[in-house]
Parts: C-alpha cells; structure tokens; sequence
C-alpha cells in the first residue's frame, strides 16, 4: 500500500504563521523607507528651487525679496517636481529659502 503525501493541515498552519510574523516584521520598514526617501526627495527639490532662484537673480539682476514664480524658474529646473506626499511648494522670494507645506518635509538648511 503506497502512502499518501501531502502537507497536514498543522504543517500549512505552520508554514502561513511564519509568513504572518515575516510580515509583520518586514511591513513596518518598509513603511519608514517609503516616509524617508519622500522627504529626501522633496528636499533635493526643494534644493533644486533654491539653486534655480540663484541662477534667476544673477542672470535677471534681481535683488533679494523678488517674488519668484514656478514659471520664472522652470528653464532652469528639468521637469516639473512635485513632492512625492502631495505637498505643495512655496518658491518663496529671492534670497530666502523655498519650502513645502507640509511640516515634516523642512528645508534641508534650516
């Protein structure tokens, strides 16, 4: 008489326990991963305007406390960044820092 193979009912509840506690170890990293590398972006933007806004001020002449718009920035800008959290940008004025509005993405200088 051949013997019947398979898996226990005991030896799957195993098996889906241990993947159960993998992910509810591995979930939460990758949860702190996603929150850091939107702030790191959002900073390396927030960056990008900064440098934009200087290079604006030397080739227009302009002095510090101009308005600065999206659009006066933007040939010096590739594409168009968002931040990755749906934050909206304030480009601010030249000789100040630009900024998100959401709190926990400051500016990398402050």
């Amino acid at each position: 008489m051949k013997a019947k193979r398979g898996f226990t009912l005991v030896e799957i509840m195993i098996v889906i326990l241990i993947i159960g506690i993998l992910i509810s170890i591995a979930l939460p990293q990758m949860m702190t991963a996603r929150r850091k590398s939107a702030l790191r972006t959002c900073q390396s933007n927030l960056r990008q305007f900064d440098s934009a806004k200087v290079q604006l001020a030397i080739e227009m002449r302009l002095s510090n406390g101009t308005p600065v718009a999206f659009s006066d920035i933007s040939p010096y800008i590739r594409g168009n960044p968002q931040c990755p959290m749906s934050g909206t940008y304030d480009y601010g004025t030249i000789g100040t820092l630009s900024s998100c509005s959401l709190a926990e993405h400051p500016h990398p200088e402050q």
